[in-house]
C-alpha cells in the first residue's frame, strides 16, 4: 500500500518521515483507481524508539494540505510531548494527488464531476483508517481544526473503535441542518464582523467605497491578467473572522491608492496582495466542494432540497445591503462561495461545468450518523468559539448537547483561528479535559 519516501530529516530534535500510500480513489468500488496519499509523521528524537500513542491531524478547509509546521512551538510542540503526529495532506491536497485546474484539465467535464465527488470528508476517513490499519495501530487520537472537525465527527460516525480520542478546534458543526440554515446563520456574523471592523476603523468604510467605485468605473486587471471587482474585493472579508486580521486589513485598505502622473490609481501592490487572497485559484476543492460539505441525505432546507443548488449566493438575495451600490455603505463577505466565481477567476473558468453539477447533486452520502453519535463513548474535548464567523456557534452547541463523553470550552477569548494563535495553550487545555474525562468511572 505504501513506501518510503527517502527524504526523512532531523531538525532540532524532531524526525520528520514522509509517507505515501496508495489508495482507491472509490473505497467502495474494488475496481477504482487509485490515487496517492501523502503524510508526514513527527516524533521527537529521544522518543523515536518508544513506542507512542498516535495523534492524526487533520487540517481546515476543505482544500488545504495540512501544515508544514515547525515542531518547536504551537499545539505541535505540545503534542511532541506525548504523541507521534501524523500530519495528513488531505486527498486533494499537498502532495495527495493534488486537485488544480492544471491536474483536471486532462478530463472531461463530466469526468471532472465524476472525480471530484470523492474527495468529500467520508473519502478522506477512510483514507485515515486505511492508514491505521497499514501501521497496524490499534487506536489512535485525532486533532481536528475547523473542516478538520467535520471530519472528527464523519471519523466518530464511521469507525469509533478505531479512536483513542478527539480534540476538535473550531470545528463543530450541525448534523443536520441544510446549507441554506448554515448561511442564514453566517451571513448576520459576516454583518457583525463587518459593523466591529468599521467601528474600529470608521476611515476604512470610506476607503472601501472609494476603492468599489473605482473598480465600478474601471477596468482594473489583476497580475494575473484577471478583471478585477467589486465582488471579488468583498471577499476579503473572509479574514475578519481571523484574530489578529482587523490591523493588516486596514492597513491594506490604506495604501491601495498610488498617485501616477496626477491621477489615483490602484497600486501594483494593493492588486498583487488581492490575488494573493485568492486561494481558490490554487486550491479550488475549496470553492467546488465547500457548499457540499453540508450536503447529506436528511439534511434539507424549506423547498425539500438535499443539493447545496449554490446555496450562499441564494441565501444572499435576503441580504440586499451585501450588494454594494454606490453611495450605500460598503460590507464585506464572508466564507461564502459562489457560482461568478467560475466565470470571473482565471483557474476556476475551466471547472464550471463541474462545480454547477456538484451543486447540483442530490445523492451525496451521509457524513455522520447521529444515533450512532448519540452513544458516543470515545472522548472528545473541543474549543468552541463564541464569536465564530465560519462555524455557528449555536449549531455547535447543538450538536454537542446530543453527543455524551464530551467536554466543551466555549470562549471568546480567540477567533475561530485560535490554535494558531495560541495553539499550545489550546491544546494543553483540551488534553486537561480528556484526562478528566479519562477518570470518570464508565456507566
Amino acid at each position: 500500500m505504501s513506501h518510503e519516501l527517502a527524504s526523512s530529516f532531523v531538525d532540532n530534535g524532531i524526525v520528520y518521515q514522509p509517507h505515501q500510500f496508495q489508495v482507491p480513489l472509490n473505497h467502495d468500488d474494488e475496481q477504482s483507481q487509485t490515487i496517492t496519499i501523502y503524510a508526514r509523521e513527527l516524533v521527537c528524537l529521544e522518543k523515536q524508539a518508544q513506542d507512542l500513542p498516535w495523534l492524526v491531524y487533520f487540517q481546515g478547509g476543505p482544500g488545504f494540505p495540512s501544515p508544514r509546521a515547525d515542531g518547536q512551538s504551537g499545539w505541535l510542540k505540545a503534542a511532541l510531548q506525548q504523541y507521534r503526529v501524523l500530519l495528513l495532506d488531505q486527498r486533494g491536497t499537498g502532495l495527495s494527488s493534488p486537485i488544480t485546474h492544471q491536474t483536471l484539465e486532462g478530463m472531461s467535464s463530466d469526468e471532472q464531476v465524476d472525480y471530484l465527488c470523492h474527495f468529500r470528508a467520508d473519502s478522506i476517513v477512510k483514507d485515515a483508517e486505511a492508514i491505521r490499519t497499514h501501521f497496524n495501530v490499534k487506536k489512535w487520537a485525532i486533532l481536528g481544526q475547523s473542516f478538520g472537525g467535520f471530519c472528527s465527527l464523519t471519523y466518530l460516525s464511521l469507525y469509533p473503535n478505531s479512536l483513542l480520542k478527539s480534540y476538535i478546534t473550531g470545528g463543530v458543526p450541525s448534523l443536520t441542518r441544510h446549507a441554506d440554515e448554515v448561511y442564514q446563520a453566517t451571513y448576520q456574523r459576516v454583518k457583525q464582523k463587518n459593523d466591529t471592523f468599521f467601528r474600529q476603523f470608521p476611515q476604512a468604510q470610506i476607503l472601501c467605497q472609494r476603492i468599489a467605485d473605482y473598480l465600478l468605473n474601471h477596468e482594473v486587471y489583476l497580475p494575473n491578467g484577471q478583471l478585477f471587482t467589486v465582488e471579488q474585493f468583498q471577499m476579503i472579508g473572509i479574514n475578519l473572522g481571523r484574530g489578529h486580521a482587523a490591523l493588516p486589513m486596514y492597513y491594506l485598505l490604506e495604501s491601495a491608492f498610488v498617485s501616477v502622473d496626477g491621477k489615483e490609481t490602484l497600486s501594483y501592490a494593493f492588486l498583487n496582495a488581492m490575488l494573493a487572497e485568492q486561494a481558490y485559484q490554487t486550491n479550488p476543492i475549496y470553492a467546488i466542494l465547500h457548499e457540499s460539505i453540508y450536503c447529506q441525505p436528511f439534511a434539507q432546507n424549506q423547498f425539500g432540497q438535499s443539493e447545496s443548488a449554490w446555496s450562499a449566493h441564494r441565501v444572499r438575495q435576503s441580504y440586499p445591503e451585501f450588494n454594494y451600490q454606490t453611495g450605500k455603505p460598503f460590507l464585506f463577505t464572508g466564507e461564502m462561495v459562489y457560482p461568478w466565481m467560475f466565470e470571473q477567476m482565471e483557474c476556476l473558468k475551466s471547472l464550471k461545468f463541474a462545480a454547477d453539477k456538484i451543486a447540483e447533486k442530490q445523492n451525496w452520502s451521509a457524513l455522520y450518523d447521529v444515533e450512532k453519535l448519540k452513544n458516543n463513548t470515545v472522548p472528545i474535548a473541543c474549543a468552541v468559539y463564541v464569536e465564530d464567523m465560519y462555524v455557528e456557534f449555536d449549531y455547535s452547541r447543538e450538536t454537542l448537547a446530543n453527543i455524551p463523553n464530551t467536554r466543551a470550552w466555549m470562549t471568546n477569548e480567540y477567533e475561530h483561528n485560535g490554535i494558531g494563535v495560541d495553539g499550545e495553550k489550546i491544546f494543553n487545555r483540551l488534553d486537561d479535559m480528556l484526562n478528566q474525562l479519562d477518570q470518570l468511572p464508565s456507566k
